[in-house]
């Protein structure tokens, strides 16, 4: 059973970081893309940051270049979001994906509220 669980989200204020976690199981990790996504209340969901199997390329939002950084751990098939200098509009809702040729899994998703 192919399972994607996101953790690591809260209340933070602006300026602060959170690391979030998303722990896989059921499929090959190390062969997926893995992607985190946000969702803001009354928005479309966007990409946030991108680790691309097997390369190891990465690449990110503009507006989170130089705050966020994206890993991963094979070993452990987890995915990690490193979230540094967070500002409000980084308030939303956040989702790993796992993705390969035809198949694209999601996580539940995880809240992240920036505010003071």
């Amino acid at each position: 059973q192919v399972q994607l669980v996101e953790s690591g989200g809260g209340l933070v204020q602006p300026g602060g970081s959170l690391r979030l976690s998303c722990r896989a199981s059921g499929f090959v990790f190390n062969r997926f893309s893995l992607r985190w996504y946000r969702q803001a209340p009354g928005k479309e969901r966007e990409l946030v940051a991108s680790s691309i199997s097997p390369s190891g390329y990465t690449d990110y939002l503009d507006s989170v270049k130089g705050r966020f950084t994206i890993s991963r751990d094979n070993d452990g098939s987890t995915v990690y979001l490193q979230m540094n200098s967070l500002k409000p509009e980084d308030t939303a809702v956040y989702y790993c994906n796992a993705a390969m040729l035809d198949s694209s899994y999601w996580g539940q998703g995880t809240q992240v509220t920036v505010s003071s």
